[in-house]
Order: structure tokens, then C-alpha cells, then sequence
């Protein structure tokens, strides 16, 4: 939020009642009361080649590899591991965002946002979320849409 703050956008907070562990995305639409296509959760990759990558898909979807690799331009990736997360991005699980990582990945939204007004995404820790316009994501995250999604 402290970027979005020094690039002077606009953003809501939404808090959600986290206390009872479920904090995958289907539950976060259902405390906060949006639209799974709504909330996008934020995935983390890697190549062959140890370069990170960021992919942001509507929380009720799944991230299709291929086609994410595709878009990063490299042969394939794999999801990294859970416990290597807060090491890579400086998150956990549950409170990754895709704005403010520890270093800048090439990120990648899903192009299913294109035709949204905004979204919400995770605010850094876990029971925050951040409401932001999808051209104010794409210029905080640096990201650009791709076709990512599993069909």
C-alpha cells in the first residue's frame, strides 16, 4: 500500500475475519461479499532458468503453465513451494501481493481482467485485501494482460 501511496493511486482496503483459517479464495469472496472474478490471487513461478515469475488469475480459475510460460517467453515453469514464498517475495500464503515484493518479477495479469473496472487483490497480509483499478494495476505491478487462464 506504501507504493500505491507514493505513486498517488487510489485504492479501498477491505478487511476479512481470517481467525478461522480459511483463506483461499472462494472463502475471501465470501467474507468480503464479491464476485469470484472479482478477486485474483497471486501465483508465483519459476523457469529452468531460476527466473521468477508472477501470475495473477481470478481466485475460482486455475493458472494454465503452458500458456503461462508461453507469455514469459520461456519453455516451462512450475509453481514454487509454499515454504519458499516468504523467501522469494517477502509474503506468505494467504497475504501475497503482487505490488511490493521484495524484488520486481515480470508479472502477469489475466486477461479476463480486461473487462473489469477493478479488482481486488491481496494487501500484503493475510485478512487484507486492496481494491484497485485494473489500469492503476497493471502500472503498480508493472504487469501486462496475457492469456493464462485453464480453460
Amino acid at each position: 500500500m506504501r507504493q500505491l501511496d507514493a505513486a498517488n493511486i487510489s485504492y479501498g482496503i477491505i478487511h476479512y475475519d481470517e481467525s478461522d483459517g480459511q483463506n483461499d479464495g472462494i472463502s475471501v469472496a465470501r467474507k468480503t461479499e464479491r464476485q469470484t472474478d472479482e478477486i485474483y490471487k497471486t501465483l508465483v513461478t519459476q523457469s529452468a532458468s531460476k527466473q521468477y515469475y508472477v501470475f495473477l488469475v481470478p481466485v475460482e480459475k486455475e493458472l494454465h503453465l503452458k500458456k503461462a510460460a508461453h507469455a514469459a517467453g520461456e519453455k516451462k515453469i512450475d509453481m514454487i513451494a509454499v515454504k519458499d514464498l516468504q523467501k522469494v517475495t517477502g509474503y506468505v500464503k494467504g497475504g501475497c501481493s503482487p505490488i511490493g515484493m521484495k524484488k520486481k518479477y515480470p508479472t502477469f495479469l489475466a486477461k479476463e481482467a480486461s473487462s473489469l473496472t477493478a479488482v481486488l487483490v491481496s494487501g500484503g497480509q493475510v485478512g487484507k485485501q486492496i481494491e484497485v483499478k485494473v489500469e492503476d494495476l497493471l502500472l503498480a505491478a508493472e504487469a501486462v494482460f496475457a492469456d493464462i487462464v485453464q480453460e
